[in-house]
């Protein structure tokens, strides 16, 4: 098995799991097989990146920021008339190098921003893991907030583990609650942070179980933002077509079920966008819908 193999099955097994990760490595594998193919007809050689491209694409549907950041490795070489094959490859080297700057620069600036809407005393809802929402606790701490974080433990892989063991290793106070807990957890929250998978004109997508907890934080009022570098917004649903929504096999829930029972086992859901305070990307915070605004104005490209 080579590494662009290893890179796939690690992603659809979940050993590699969150946006950025899987965009980081969906983008290397993508580098690695493109560098390998023999074709020097210019013609077959996108040919070739548009298989390699299928391939990636479906191990995870659901991850449109390893998507734009493929697209924009391949609408740049595209847009490098006058090459041959040799030339190209040089190219696609640099610019999966800016994705990858990219998604950095994006890390560091969200965390920048984010950090500010937590102070000192705070009680902090996350579900599930998200090294976006990590960074940000570590970013707010680093400043010199003394703040609590209550987490969920994110059935049926137990993400939530990953987010308490980062938070415990850098000292910020902990307490893990099952999920079906959570609405005693957002009720003494302050503030709560999700990371996000998709983002579309009309919808927003994260783990499953993120928008029952937004009714809920809601109800409380609790201000909740949803933060992810921009890239994770998906130019398709201005077409009208639907982010699809993976779903896992009933394995992870139940190995061996009664005859007659159906599991299901949805990777993700839609938050509705009403029950968001605001997006917080590297571009700044905003509403859902001028999100979207900002993106178009920010990053054309993604429209295709």
């Amino acid at each position: 098995m080579d590494q662009f193999e290893r890179i796939l099955r690690d992603i659809k097994s979940m050993k590699i799991q969150g946006a950025e990760s899987v965009a980081i490595n969906g983008v290397k594998a993508f580098r690695y097989r493109a560098l390998k193919t023999k074709t020097t007809s210019y013609d077959k050689f996108f040919d070739e990146l548009d298989k390699i491209k299928g391939r990636i694409f479906e191990v995870r549907p659901t991850e449109p920021l390893m998507r734009n950041c493929i697209r924009y490795v391949i609408s740049n070489l595209k847009s490098s008339p006058g090459l041959d094959v040799t030339d190209l490859k040089k190219m696609l080297g640099k610019f999966v190098k800016e994705t990858l700057d990219h998604m950095d620069h994006a890390e560091r600036m969200i965390a920048k921003i984010a950090s500010h809407r937590i102070h000192t005393g705070m009680i902090v809802f996350t579900h599930c893991h998200s090294s976006t929402v990590t960074n940000i606790l570590r970013q707010a701490k680093k400043e010199g907030n003394w703040f609590r974080v209550y987490n969920t433990e994110t059935r049926p892989l137990f993400q939530g583990r990953i987010t308490a063991k980062e938070l415990s290793k850098i000292r910020i106070p902990v307490t893990h609650f099952v999920d079906s807990a959570a609405r005693i957890a957002i009720r003494k929250a302050d503030v709560a942070f999700f990371g996000v998978d998709a983002i579309t004109t009309t919808k927003i997508y994260n783990k499953i179980g993120s928008e029952m907890f937004a009714v809920i934080a809601n109800k409380y009022d609790v201000p909740l933002y949803v933060c992810g570098d921009s890239w994770k917004f998906d130019p398709e649903g201005i077409y009208g077509f639907e982010e699809t929504v993976e779903k896992r096999g009933p394995e992870e829930i139940w190995k061996n079920p009664p005859r007659g029972v159906k599991i299901e086992n949805p990777s993700f859901e839609r938050i509705n966008p009403d029950l968001v305070t605001a997006i917080i990307s590297e571009l700044g915070v905003y509403s859902p819908e001028n999100f979207v605004e900002e993106v178009k104005k920010a990053y054309p490209w993604l429209l295709g």
